[in-house]
């Protein structure tokens, strides 16, 4: 199984500033993303507080999209509108389970 995944925490009370800027994705970049998905999230429990879950195809495809022009601007901006400073969590995925038979691994 391979994989990696990077969740990036932080808490905001300009939620809506850092949606506007738009996601990675689609703000114009000058080459393909690397990532597989990405998942924007708010803890229920915390209100204010935030997690960005992205999906690589491995650890150097995620460094590879952590040094593309394009990410580093969106970063910079996103950290302006935080409360506080950003952390982010590097993880290799050990297993995952699609629900199905054909995922499980």
């Amino acid at each position: 199984m391979a994989g990696f995944v990077q969740i990036i925490e932080f808490n905001s009370s300009r939620i809506n500033e850092i949606v506007d800027l738009g996601r990675p994705a689609r703000t114009g970049e000058s080459s393909p993303a690397t990532f597989r998905r990405i998942i924007g999230a708010a803890d229920r429990a915390k209100p204010g507080h935030y997690f960005t879950i992205v999906d690589f195809d491995s650890y150097e495809s995620a460094m590879e999209n952590s040094n593309r022009p394009e990410t580093s601007d969106f970063a910079a901006k996103m950290a302006e509108l935080c409360d506080g400073p950003v952390t982010f969590h590097n993880l290799d995925v050990m297993w995952e389970d699609t629900g199905t038979d054909e995922g499980n691994g």
